[in-house]
């Protein structure tokens, strides 16, 4: 007999009030893919057209009727709404349906899917943050339904990850909310450290970012020969994970992978997230991913540029990298080509255009690049071993009183030697016996 738990029956609502950026169905198949990310299966979807949501219960009363009969004949398990509930709205369309069907919103799924992947300590902590977050408005009536949640488990039930359902209340969600953020803060300091150790070496920062499922955990693989975990599924990545690449000029830098956007990301989840996404703010250099085989590439490509707006990440230098190109016809790619010149086109499952971008990635290095002659002594011996990591190595020799040595450099590898820098590399180099 299986063990396996029963896909959750799920009805996905969707409320059209012609002011979206999206067109309903596309931001209910998004939906869709959330919801069978999460474990749930959906078996009908149902749409509104609305000037703007009903205050007491989203959808308007005949409609919210007519779903409860829906519910009741197709033996729905969880009802899940394309936008954010307010706490009235769910409770009042949980006593319409009646128990024990859930009901939840875009929010609750998204902080649902990325409990599940959150693996360190950090992304564990940033979770149940955003969602006690979520839940602290909801506190009113919720507990008891949740308390049955506990043994039955499924979509929506992660919440507040390692408390008692009998000691929650609103003094103690409140309290809970606070240790996190002091904790938090604590690994922003230490993560601040190590990215200020990374930017006093001299060592060139690229981030990945882009749309959820666009491929960024797979590029990253391709370009490191890492083993990522990698999956066609939406935030298969969540922790941030870095790994370091050998350019062919010589010298060494960091490839970040970063949690992926979606559309609506709710607020809370970005503001419990910053830290993480510091990985972002502290890039040298965006590789923003794109699904290039996605007709909604465009939209998608806003929404991520709304997000890094919000964490102040708008000003990098970046880099489009139009990914899955092997799915592509011939006339499709060309015209792809041809609207953004700029862009890279690169398939990382098949390993193609990838020495293109990694050529891309070192011309962007070396830009504010300077050329320098120094003479670094051999007591310095980390700065020698720098020289040869972060660092375009042109000429050396080596002399008695150190390394003699012609190269590009970065502005922070540049300022670390200027005091070491000689005009004459000819008469130094003349001194060796």
């Amino acid at each position: 007999m299986s063990t396996a738990p029963v896909p959750e029956r799920t009805l996905v609502v969707g409320v059209d009030t012609g002011r979206a950026d999206w067109p309903m169905v596309e931001s209910l198949d998004e939906l869709e893919r959330l919801v069978e990310t999460a474990g749930g299966i959906v078996v009908a979807r149902e749409t509104q057209r609305l000037d703007s949501p009903i205050p007491k219960t989203f959808v308007g009363s005949g409609k919210a009727k007519e779903l409860a009969e829906l519910v009741r004949r197709m033996d729905i398990d969880v009802v899940a709404f394309d936008d954010q509930l307010s706490p009235s709205q769910q409770a009042n369309l949980e006593r319409i349906f009646g128990d024990p069907v859930k009901v939840i919103d875009r929010t609750a799924l998204i902080l649902d899917i990325f409990g599940r992947h959150a693996t360190t300590r950090e992304g564990s902590l940033q979770v149940q943050l955003a969602q006690l977050q979520y839940v602290l408005p909801r506190l009113r009536g919720m507990w008891s339904h949740l308390m049955g949640e506990q043994t039955r488990g499924g979509i929506g039930s992660r919440f507040g990850q390692g408390e008692s359902q009998l000691e929650v209340d609103r003094r103690l969600v409140r309290d809970r909310i606070a240790a996190l953020r002091r904790e938090l803060a604590r690994l922003e300091t230490r993560r601040n450290t190590q990215s200020k150790a990374r930017w006093d070496s001299g060592i060139y920062r690229v981030a990945l970012a882009g749309y959820t499922n666009a491929g960024k955990s797979t590029l990253l693989n391709a370009l490191t020969d890492s083993k990522v975990y990698a999956k066609d599924e939406l935030f298969a990545t969540l922790d941030p994970t870095t790994r370091s690449i050998d350019l062919a000029e010589g010298r060494k830098i960091t490839l970040t992978d970063t949690v992926g956007f979606i559309q609506k990301l709710p607020t809370t989840l970005v503001e419990s997230f910053k830290s993480t996404l510091a990985e972002v703010r502290a890039a040298d250099l965006l590789l923003e991913v794109v699904d290039a085989h996605d007709a909604n590439w465009e939209k998608k490509v806003r929404a991520v540029n709304d997000i890094l707006g919000q964490i102040d990440a708008g000003g990098i230098r970046r880099v489009l990298v139009f990914n899955k190109c092997d799915l592509l016809d011939d006339e499709a790619l060309g015209e792809l080509r041809a609207h953004n010149s700029d862009a890279e086109f690169v398939s990382a499952e098949q390993g193609t255009g990838l020495a293109g971008l990694m050529h891309r990635i070192a011309s962007e290095a070396s830009a504010g690049d300077v050329t320098l002659t120094a003479l670094v002594p051999y007591e310095k011996g980390m700065l020698v071993k720098m020289v040869h990591e972060r660092c375009q190595v042109i000429r050396e020799q080596y002399q008695d009183n150190g390394l003699l040595v012609t190269l590009k450099a970065g502005e922070r590898m540049a300022a670390t030697l200027r005091p070491y820098e000689i005009d004459d590399w000819l008469a130094i180099s003349q001194r060796r016996p």
